[in-house]
């Protein structure tokens, strides 16, 4: 039996997407969810993502890490699935669907695809001086912001291991952890997700919560951010209302890089 599959890339950060709303899809088959994220067996991707059909809404979105791991809102993967219901002709310019911290909505405007994510409480903001000074933000997944003037060059993975290590007595079930420069208001991120546990070449939500980090820290001046990764440029909107970050948009460009059969008997 062979599995239809679509390859998609947000910012650099790719996925597996399948077409789920016929159920055809096994969500408890961890086995095959990281055999297809396999990079050097399988399709390669940093996540699986299924879409589904919604009772209300335009469609579901279920969400795995490669590690088939089911931990969290992936900010790049929803703006993804949003152009792939573009491509199914479920949705025009206008969505809003279901994942797997609530409801949100996204538009689309040719290949830049905006999501809106859920609004964050400031007082659930952590700044930590155990040793790193670092601040955790929750826009979806938990995150770790660190600065770091020389964003380039060090080893991300050996530093994140130990850093991971470090914090393993505050985040039982894991963080994601985000390095951030700011020069001449250029604005660079690199994150270690966690279930991928590597490098990705951007995170949506780490982008958000960098965007959130700035601004508490006075940082930037208004409610646009353009942050750089290394898969390129994501641009977060938001509002300070009181102790609430609100509507907080995340935008960037999708492409849809191919679409294949996975052959489920072998």
């Amino acid at each position: 039996m062979a599995l239809k599959f679509y390859k998609y890339q947000g910012t650099g950060n790719d996925f597996i997407i399948v077409d789920n709303r016929n159920l055809i899809f096994d969500k408890n088959d961890s086995l095959l969810i990281q055999k297809l994220c396999n990079r050097k067996k399988g399709v390669g991707s940093d996540g699986l993502i299924l879409l589904e059909n919604h009772k209300n809404l335009d469609f579901k979105m279920i969400y795995f890490n490669s590690d088939s791991s089911e931990s969290g809102f992936c900010g790049n993967g929803s703006r993804c699935i949003t152009h792939f219901a573009k491509f199914l002709g479920i949705v025009r310019d206008n969505v809003r669907f279901e994942a797997i911290d609530g409801i949100h909505r996204a538009k689309i405007i040719d290949d830049a695809i905006s999501v809106k994510m859920n609004n964050i409480d400031a007082f659930k903001i952590k700044h930590f001086n155990n040793g790193y000074k670092a601040t955790f933000v929750d826009s979806g997944s938990p995150h770790l912001l660190i600065h770091k003037p020389d964003i380039n060059n060090f080893d991300i993975i050996h530093e994140s291991k130990s850093i991971k290590n470090h914090f393993k007595k505050n985040f039982s079930k894991g963080i994601n952890i985000n390095y951030f420069s700011l020069s001449n208001d250029v604005v660079s991120l690199r994150t270690f997700e966690r279930g991928v546990e590597d490098e990705t070449l951007s995170c949506g939500t780490g982008a958000v919560a960098l965007a959130v980090c700035l601004e508490i820290n006075s940082k930037i001046n208004n409610n646009k951010v353009l942050i750089n990764t290394k898969g390129g440029e994501l641009k977060v909107n938001l509002k300070k209302t009181e102790s609430t970050y609100s509507d907080i948009w995340l935008t960037g460009g999708v492409e849809q890089v191919y679409s294949g059969e996975y052959n489920l008997d072998k």
